[in-house]
């Protein structure tokens, strides 16, 4: 069978090293990140991608956080901004037009997670990607809302779902394709599974499988081979968020980057 549409990136040799070379020097140049995410009792996630954000080279970043927050954020993150939040702690449906201020401020936007479980939020979440048109990249608890209504993500442009292969599967289902992703599968059928299912979707998508990291995309796939994949969705999505920021013309390109700095770090 023809594979050319997948490439196996190495651990010691970057796929696109030129993306590398002309990385930003400059914050004014970097890029703006705009980071969702928290509730009342957790904010682990938004904090994580944030110093990786700064990490990673970012010009300029913020975190909105739901104002229920506030009592256990402290000074804990630098630059944090608060929306309204509803009586468990979450987002409330009045955050929308505050998210979407922040939203025009950036040149992309990362859903970290720890979004809490909140019919309300699952709400805000879809209206907001509704009427956001800018670069999105959803992970963790943020994709297990947006499976409810994955036609609105996975057939939108500027996407990236950097998923578990648990949400992989739902998602699979959820858009009905023909065979499933299943935990036991070999590594050659699933990325010819991967490949068919970037083909019928808008979205990219970046997903751990067999020990690789793979990002998909309009049909095509870049692996990486990984020691260890126990934390890795925070910093890959924050990562692959800001390196396609920075390179907006070749999104593949700086997903595929983006693995391979987290892979050295």
């Amino acid at each position: 069978m023809d594979h050319t549409y997948w490439q196996k990136q190495s651990s010691d040799k970057p796929l696109f090293p030129d993306l590398i070379w002309s990385k930003p020097q400059r914050k004014s140049s970097a890029g703006k990140l705009l980071i969702i995410g928290g509730n009342l009792h957790a904010f682990a996630a938004p904090a994580e991608a944030y110093a990786e954000a700064l990490r990673s080279g970012i010009g300029s970043t913020r975190v909105v956080l739901p104002d229920a927050a506030k009592k256990i954020v402290g000074p804990i993150l630098e630059s944090v901004d608060y929306a309204p939040s509803n009586p468990s702690g979450s987002f409330s449906q009045k955050s929308l037009s505050e998210l979407l201020d922040h939203a025009d401020w950036s040149d992309g936007v990362l859903v970290a997670g720890d979004l809490g479980k909140n019919s309300e939020t699952a709400i805000l979440l879809e209206k907001f990607i509704t009427k956001y048109s800018g670069k999105i990249t959803l992970t963790n608890d943020a994709l297990d809302y947006s499976v409810d209504f994955e036609e609105k993500i996975m057939l939108r442009d500027n996407t990236l779902l950097v998923a578990s292969f648990n949400q992989l599967q739902k998602l699979a289902v959820k858009f009905k394709l023909k065979k499933p992703f299943l935990f036991d599968m070999n590594l050659m059928r699933f990325i010819e599974l991967l490949h068919n299912f970037s083909e019928q979707i808008y979205a990219a998508i970046i997903v751990s499988h067999s020990g690789h990291i793979f990002c998909a995309s309009g049909g095509k796939i870049v692996s990486l081979k990984i020691s260890n994949n126990d934390t890795w969705r925070v910093k890959t999505a924050t990562r692959s968020a800001v390196w396609w920021l920075q390179n907006p013309s070749k999104s593949l390109e700086a997903y595929s980057t983006a693995i391979y700095e987290i892979n050295k770090i």
